[in-house]
């Protein structure tokens, strides 16, 4: 009995040992809840996760820790007719909680502009008018000027590693690069697929909220087979869920959805770290992180951004960062030019240099 029971036994310690060294700079504590995840305990991880956060929800009312909506009045953006072809800069984003604070909704240019045009802006809002001193980050980029690579990590999509892009981010993609986030969840749990470079890791599904790009760099998002499809300029597809947001509207009943539909980590009735991409109606790429979000504060806050389709991407605090870089002339992109979205999120600004288990996106000048 010894015998079989250590039989049984051995893969699962190698198994445990393999994850718990693994390069990268999660903790012990996250790995070993990944690790469980992912060898048939997605129940128990869960119901422990659920528990924890209704026991630690969001506090109400309150005002914002003071620098987590700047105040100072952004530079002064370049004509659209002058420089480089780009967007027109995005229009503020009208506050929802009551009254606004100053400077809430206000875009600043953030990262390394492209031949000295901001290629991409930040504005911080209050999510809701109930937890008030909470506050999301909003990134607009401009895909006229940035194009967007899809990277894959060392365990997500899995199959191989062969994948044209891989982490850690290598040094001749580091050169150009503005901004890199976090993509979805684990492909066990993001009901759809994965392609990159003429591979399949797991298979499309018809009707699954996707981001796609392209091979000239351009990105957009949409549900498979109605608004993107497969054709031979697509670079990446990667998917996540359904979409939360169509026709510049969040999607319906996303106040009522069953939580397992938007992570089975958490229930959706809890307020957690979430974060989402949307596609503007002139292809502008929209991200939005932030503590203390349901899908349906996630989606308004897509659509109040201007995106008219989005999509979620991965929740809770280890997984949800932007980083934004802004290196002096000449030189790459590292973690000493680099900053947080939002103070809060918990993973340092060395990520995506280092190995890293999940897959994420990268965007970088033309």
């Amino acid at each position: 009995m010894l015998v079989i029971l250590l039989v049984v036994l051995s893969p699962l310690e190698v198994s445990y040992a393999n994850a718990m060294t693994a390069p990268g700079t999660l903790g012990l504590g996250v790995r070993t809840v990944e690790w469980i995840r992912g060898h048939g305990g997605a129940s128990v991880v869960a119901l422990a996760e659920k528990v924890w956060y209704s026991i630690n929800t969001p506090p109400k009312g309150g005002r914002p820790k003071a620098g987590l909506i700047p105040t100072a009045v952004p530079p002064a953006v370049p004509a659209s007719d002058v420089g480089p072809p780009h967007l027109p800069s995005p229009s503020p984003i009208v506050p929802i909680a009551s009254p606004p604070l100053p400077g809430e909704g206000v875009w600043h240019p953030i990262g390394a502009p492209v031949n000295g045009i901001p290629a991409a802006y930040a504005a911080f809002i209050r999510p809701d008018s109930v937890h008030t001193s909470l506050v999301a980050g909003v990134v607009w980029m401009d895909t006229a000027l940035l194009r967007a690579t899809q990277f894959a990590g060392g365990q997500v999509p899995g199959k191989g590693t062969t994948w044209p892009h891989m982490s850690p981010i290598p040094t001749s993609a580091s050169m150009n690069m503005i901004a890199a986030f976090n993509a979805g969840f684990r492909m066990s749990e993001s009901q759809g697929g994965f392609y990159m470079g003429g591979r399949t890791a797991v298979p499309l599904r018809n009707g699954a909220a996707s981001l796609v790009i392209y091979n000239n760099g351009t990105a957009t998002v949409g549900a498979w087979g109605k608004n993107v499809f497969m054709a031979p300029d697509v670079a990446s597809v990667r998917q996540n869920l359904t979409l939360i947001v169509n026709h510049g509207k969040t999607m319906p009943g996303l106040r009522h959805s069953a939580y397992t539909n938007w992570g089975a980590t958490v229930g959706n009735q809890v307020l957690v770290w979430r974060s989402g991409l949307g596609v503007t109606a002139n292809g502008a790429l929209v991200y939005v992180g932030g503590p203390g979000l349901s899908v349906y504060t996630l989606a308004r806050l897509l659509a109040r951004a201007g995106a008219v389709r989005g999509m979620q991407l991965d929740i809770n605090t280890d997984w949800v960062n932007f980083f934004y870089f802004h290196p002096q002339p000449g030189q790459p992109a590292s973690p000493s030019n680099g900053k947080k979205l939002l103070p809060d999120m918990i993973r340092p600004v060395t990520r995506y240099f280092e190995p890293t288990a999940r897959d994420f996106v990268v965007m970088s000048a033309r």
